[in-house]
């Protein structure tokens, strides 16, 4: 891997148009964790900033705008609104596949992605951010096409289908250290369980399966581990999210070959998304710390791991409960020094918005004004 080699020192710098340069600093590759924080290379704490750009998990296979822009393009006005990170949804099934649509290979650089399989789409992704000096955050947002099963097996796929393929994105992106690591399941949820000890449920023992799996073929990667929605034995709260529970952290954490790459990964939603009863509670939005602090945030306050928030979105930023919530939750994730991936950049989903709007182009300034206070410190990324 490149960072073997203390001669080579190739800088993929970006920098943020927020702050004076001075204020940058440098990112070395590849990253790891200490405590509740992640840090690079050099024990130097890292804070990723990302956007979720979505289509590969769908029967497109390709990442969507594609249609309308140049990828290189969207790349670039990603990296210049102040965001260091991609997490790149794509399926098991997809991976399997040898054709992509919805992509526009009259426009710019799409042109180069005309007749590729999409892991050789994801490869031209992969690069390019690198180029432009943005990290990748893989993940595996569903087995099949256009679906996410409440397990990591099921539609067809085995246990080893979803475990095969992940060893193998692992070995192919290890001369890429811009491909930071794998969020190994997107959202488990309905059956899924954690800690309760059984094979076919329990997610905190599959993801202990995957993940070291991975890190015996590239031992540079995190392991991001989300929740999942109910059944973890002595939870407090009755309710969760899909993927937000990680309750059962504290007294059955996943154990990996290599702890010091381990991350784990709530969800978190707005009412726009679903109108969960804390949303109508009379000590809104007062209440929501509480219900963080319980779900989730006791694992980075107490030290016993980073935590990242894979997902956060919606489409009011007013004073409006959605908008109340959502500003509520950046100033959380602000104050506590989080790391995170905004759902999303794509204007398609439907509950949420995106941070482009309808055109591909524009940008949602308001939605856009609110991530600004996470956005304040840029990051120069190097392969060291």
């Amino acid at each position: 891997a490149l960072w073997l080699f203390a001669s080579i020192w190739t800088k993929l710098a970006f920098q943020s148009q927020l702050d004076p340069v001075n204020a940058a600093h440098t990112i070395a590759l590849p990253l790891s964790t200490s405590g509740a924080k992640i840090v690079d290379a050099h024990g130097s704490p890292v804070l990723l900033r990302g956007v979720n750009w979505f289509g590969m998990e769908t029967d497109l296979h390709a990442p969507h705008g594609l249609w309308k822009r140049d990828y290189k393009d969207m790349l670039a006005q990603i990296k210049s609104l102040g965001y260091n990170l991609i997490r790149l949804p794509f399926s098991v099934e997809a991976m399997q596949q040898i054709n992509i649509s919805g992509v526009d290979f009259r426009i710019g650089s799409n042109k180069q992605l005309q007749d590729k399989m999409p892991i050789l789409v994801m490869d031209a992704i992969v690069q390019e951010a690198e180029r432009q000096g943005l990290l990748i955050l893989l993940d595996c947002h569903g087995l099949k096409d256009n679906h996410i099963g409440e397990l990591w097996y099921g539609d067809g796929f085995r246990e080893a289908d979803w475990i095969n393929t992940w060893v193998k994105l692992a070995s192919r992106y290890k001369s890429h250290p811009n491909v930071i690591g794998a969020d190994l399941k997107n959202e488990p949820h309905g059956v899924a369980s954690w800690g309760t000890n059984n094979r076919l449920t329990d997610w905190r023992l599959a993801a202990e399966r995957v993940g070291n799996a991975i890190l015996s073929v590239n031992r540079n990667w995190l392991i991001v581990v989300e929740g999942v929605e109910m059944n973890v034995p002595g939870q407090k709260l009755p309710i969760h999210w899909q993927g937000g529970n990680l309750e059962g952290v504290r007294r059955y954490p996943v154990r990996l070959s290599q702890m010091h790459k381990l991350v784990y990964s709530p969800h978190e939603y707005g009412p726009g998304v679903h109108n969960q009863p804390w949303f109508s509670s009379s000590t809104f939005p007062k209440n929501l710390p509480n219900i963080w602090e319980k779900a989730f945030y006791y694992i980075s306050r107490e030290e016993i791991a980073p935590i990242f928030i894979g997902e956060f979105g919606g489409r009011q930023v007013d004073n409006s409960p959605e908008g109340i919530w959502q500003n509520q939750f950046v100033k959380f994730i602000a104050s506590k020094k989080l790391s995170f991936a905004y759902w999303c950049w794509n204007p398609n989903s439907v509950d949420t918005g995106g941070i482009l709007l309808d055109d591909w182009q524009s940008v949602d300034q308001p939605k856009q004004k609110m991530l600004s206070q996470l956005l304040k410190s840029p990051s120069l990324i190097s392969t060291r």
